[in-house]
Parts: structure tokens; sequence; C-alpha cells
């Protein structure tokens, strides 16, 4: 289907939530990355330390950022897709979408937790000690570990799918839609 120029204009994301979307997705990105590092340096080294620190960090401003997101979300909606998208493109459009909101609350949540059940505290910047919301605990330390990892993963194939759909979308289909969410390809 030929790209419709005025589609992309009519039917952009606000600058708000463009903002929203990559800070958030630069976020993450940093945040993965960091874990992924960070978890393979042997032994307790300032360095490793250093890197849980940033990885908390960053936890808990996409978590802030989020939750904001969710609120302009509920406030402002999301332009619509294009009429030609199939049912099925729609639903799974929507699916995946709900799913990352959710990611991004619980994954910090879950990482959160798992600090407290180690007994390791989060402190925001080194700066803002935030509270403890359970007791640590060597059992569900363990299980929290696994809910964050396992959580992550999903967070990585469906952002494989989201890239994915977009460059579909852009290459494929050619039907104007990345460029609502990236407006220098208008």
């Amino acid at each position: 289907m030929p790209h419709d120029p005025s589609f992309a204009s009519r039917e952009s994301y606000t600058r708000t939530a463009i903002a929203f979307h990559w800070l958030i997705a630069l976020l993450i990105v940093c945040g993965f990355a960091l874990g992924w590092v960070m978890t393979d340096i042997p032994g307790f080294t300032p360095t490793k330390l250093r890197y849980f620190s940033w990885h908390k960090w960053i936890g808990v401003t996409v978590f802030a950022l989020a939750v904001l997101r969710i609120l302009w979300r509920a406030t402002h909606a999301a332009p619509p897709l294009p009429r030609e998208t199939p049912m099925w493109q729609r639903g799974a459009a929507h699916a995946v979408h709900g799913l990352l909101y959710v990611l991004m609350v619980a994954i910090p949540v879950s990482g959160y937790l798992y600090s407290s059940a180690a007994n390791v505290p989060v402190v925001y910047l080194g700066l803002i000690p935030l509270p403890r919301l359970i007791a640590p605990d060597p059992a569900l330390k363990v299980l929290l570990k696994t809910i964050h990892v396992t959580l992550n993963y999903g967070l990585l194939a469906l952002v494989v799918m989201h890239v994915g759909a977009a460059l579909k979308h852009q290459w494929l289909d050619r039907d104007g839609l990345l460029s609502r969410m990236i407006p220098f390809l208008k």
C-alpha cells in the first residue's frame, strides 16, 4: 500500500508521548545492557557494585516515567491505526503495547523487591534511600531474581516484536506508521 503523507501528519503522537517513548526506551536498553554486563563480572568489585547501583537507578527512573506515561496515556488517546490495518494486527498491536506497559512497571518492582529480599538497600542516585517493602528472605530472593530475569527476557522478546512490526510498516507496508513516533521521517 502506498504511503499517504497526510496520514502521518494527521495521526502523529504528541511530543510528550514521543518523549516518554524514546526516553523510556533508551533507559530500558541501558538498564538491560548493564544487567547483562554486571552479572558476568566475578566477585564484588567496585565496578560491579557501581553497575548494580546504576542499574537500580535506571529501574526506579523507568518505573516513575512509566507511571507518568500511563497517566498521560489514560488522558491522551493514541492515534488510530490506518483503516486498512487487518484486525489481527490491531489486536496484536494492542496486546503488545499492553504487555509493554505492564512490564515497564513489573520489572522495576520485581527488581526492587528482589533487592529487599536480598537485604540490599536501594538508594536512588546515591542520595535517597527507598523504603524496604519486604523483609530479607533468602528463599524469596531466589524466586524474585528468577521473576526479574524472566520478565526482562519477556520484555526483550516483546521489544523485538515491536521493532520488527514498526520496520515492517516502514519498509514493507510503506504506510507512514513509523513517522508517528519518529517525526523527522515525515
